[in-house]
């Protein structure tokens, strides 16, 4: 069996889209392409994170705002990945999120980064720098 990343999708659900895509094109530096959806799925709407849906080393997913899906209190914790959490870390709260962690060693495996996005949804930033 080959070790690869089992994850190849993840989701972000969010009340206000436009707000939670700001955030995140802020501390991440780069901007969503919308996904238009088809008629059966008017009450949703979705932007892609930027990835390469044919790599093997990352997953793709999407910022999501669906009708009855509400953000915050759940239990997904997205990581996404950075040459050093700390330059991330820095744009959060310019960005209307806040830190809940610290960058923190996580000894051999790097560091990390624990915050919270404008809708209210935990996320990590790891780092082996």
């Amino acid at each position: 069996m080959k070790n690869e990343n089992p994850v190849i999708w993840f989701e972000i659900y969010v009340d206000n889209i436009n707000r939670a895509k700001k955030f995140y094109e802020s501390v991440f530096d780069y901007e969503f392409q919308e996904l238009p959806m088809p008629d059966s799925a008017s009450d949703m709407e979705m932007y892609f994170f930027p990835s390469d849906m044919h790599s093997e080393n990352r997953a793709s997913g999407a910022l999501v705002k669906m009708d009855g899906v509400s953000p915050g209190n759940n239990s997904t914790l997205v990581y996404f990945y950075s040459k050093d959490c700390s330059i991330q870390e820095a744009k959060i709260e310019a960005a209307g999120g806040s830190i809940s962690r610290p960058k923190t060693s996580i000894g051999q495996y790097g560091f990390i980064v624990l915050a919270m996005d404008t809708e209210g949804n935990m996320f990590g930033i790891h780092s082996m720098n």
